[in-house]
């Protein structure tokens, strides 16, 4: 019985894991990629939809567009998080090499980070030097660098929820301008967005516990800013064809 309480406790590394923060990576890059996937490919819909009247010229510019936005979105994020990791590497080749040639100073820059936490001076030394005799360019990392598991992000990690999630953002438009009638198809790529857009800010909210009705608000009220502002410019510019 002691046995079986003893492997089902929850260890801290369980816990830390627990928290919503550790989902910040991917999931920021999957709510953007999934977010800008439904408002680009409606919006681009809405605007083709808005000057013409047949369907064939809404179909190929989304599906143009699904495929071209996915890519573009897979390779800024990759490029993106490819330059602050490079950023990061820079930072902790530098810091070891500071460990190794003046390590004092780095113990006091160290004690002072801690103190002005909060610790009192003698706690803040003691503090810096057990760390420091643990693991020296680990707590330097965490604590003067601000790099830390959370914060790195994996390049191809993010690359991949966002052009993944593009694409599965992208498809739910295009469904609609592939069943929707072309009379009227603006109305209907609204509509069905607004609706793929509140499932997003739910899922999104959940899975990162923050507030449903703020992310339900925020998404919508941004996303028909930018279906009106396309359908605008379809409509001045359109050529009906």
């Amino acid at each position: 019985m002691t046995k079986d309480k003893q492997q089902t406790k929850p260890t801290i590394d369980n816990y830390l894991d627990s928290h919503y923060i550790h989902r910040s990576n991917w999931l920021r890059a999957a709510v953007l990629g999934a977010n800008d996937g439904i408002i680009s490919i409606s919006s681009l819909a809405i605007g083709v939809a808005a000057a013409s009247s047949t369907r064939q010229p809404i179909v190929l510019a989304t599906v143009a567009g699904l495929v071209a936005g996915a890519l573009s979105m897979a390779a800024g994020e990759y490029v993106s998080v490819s330059s602050q990791t490079d950023t990061e590497k820079a930072d902790i080749e530098r810091e070891t090499k500071e460990l190794k040639e003046m390590p004092e100073e780095e113990l006091r820059i160290l004690a002072q980070i801690y103190e002005k936490r909060g610790l009192k001076k003698e706690t803040a030394r003691e503090v810096a030097i057990e760390l420091t005799e643990k693991d020296a360019l680990g707590a330097h990392m965490r604590d003067e660098l601000g790099i830390n598991d959370i914060s790195q992000a994996n390049p191809i990690q993010a690359a991949i929820a966002s052009g993944a999630s593009f694409t599965v953002g992208g498809v739910m438009p295009i469904l609609t301008v592939l069943f929707a009638p072309v009379q009227g198809m603006e109305y209907w790529l609204y509509g069905f967005t607004i609706v793929f857009l509140i499932i997003l800010g739910v899922t999104s909210a959940r899975t990162g516990g923050s507030s449903i009705k703020k992310a339900i608000l925020r998404i919508t009220v941004w996303g028909t800013i930018a279906m009106g502002l396309s359908a605008l410019v379809g409509y001045l510019f359109g050529v009906n064809v």
